[in-house]
Order: structure tokens, then C-alpha cells, then sequence
């Protein structure tokens, strides 16, 4: 019984330790990508241009938000983003 006892005790604790690791790993990237940004060197994820002009197209076309949804597998607030763009180069113009 003991031996068992030991076994997942030291299972648990292995399984700890990695978890910590990983997380001290993770902070230490995000550290090294707010030191980046503050110094302008760090590119933050490109749109996905393709996409938002189908989402634009299909807004201009009077599909609804869950349609939308579906047909360009994406996200609302996606949709949303490119309906608000669309808004303001409207205005614009």
C-alpha cells in the first residue's frame, strides 16, 4: 500500500512541477513580448483581409449575423468589426 501511496505521490508531484515550468515558460514569453510592443518591435496578428471581404460582402448583401456566421466560419465580433468599418467608410465618403 505504501508503495502505491508513493508512486502517485510522486506521480502528482511530477505532474506539478510541469505545470509550473509551463507556466513560468509563459510569462517569461509574455514578458519578452511587452518588452517588445514597448519598444515598437513587437507586430501584433495581421487581419485576415480574405475573409473580412467576404464578411463585407455578405453584410452589404443583407445576410444576418448567424448566417454569417456560418458561411464564413468566424467569430461575431468579427462581423461586427467589419460592420463598423463599412459604417465609417461611408460616412467618410
Amino acid at each position: 500500500m505504501s508503495s502505491i501511496l508513493q508512486a502517485i505521490n510522486s506521480m502528482m508531484l511530477d505532474m506539478l512541477a510541469a505545470i509550473a515550468r509551463k507556466d513560468y515558460e509563459n510569462r517569461c514569453n509574455r514578458q519578452i513580448q511587452g518588452i517588445a510592443k514597448a519598444e515598437g518591435k513587437y507586430l501584433e496578428r495581421r487581419k485576415d483581409t480574405e475573409k473580412r471581404k467576404i464578411i463585407a460582402s455578405l453584410l452589404k448583401s443583407g445576410h444576418s449575423y448567424p448566417d454569417i456566421q456560418k458561411m464564413a466560419k468566424c467569430l461575431r465580433h468579427i462581423i461586427a468589426d467589419v460592420a463598423k468599418e463599412r459604417s465609417e467608410l461611408i460616412i467618410a465618403h
